[in-house]
């Protein structure tokens, strides 16, 4: 697959490919998240915690990321 091809599919058939991509990734025991993702957890869980965010279930976020782009 290249660049064209994905610039050709619609949002759905680009989210159901990262999902498959990273369903993939999932499997390989040793991926080690870069440090700075750590980081980035930590600042949304003391965002949660100060009331200013709320998690949301995977399927819901993909709704909403959806809906935004329509």
């Amino acid at each position: 697959m290249n660049a064209v091809a994905i610039s050709n599919m619609s949002l759905e058939e680009k989210i159901a490919t990262m999902e498959q991509i990273w369903d993939v990734i999932c499997q390989h025991q040793n991926v080690k998240s870069p440090d700075w993702h750590g980081e980035v957890l930590l600042k949304r869980e003391e965002s949660r915690l100060a009331g200013h965010d709320q998690p949301m279930d995977w399927q819901n976020a993909k709704k909403a990321i959806r809906q935004r782009k329509q």
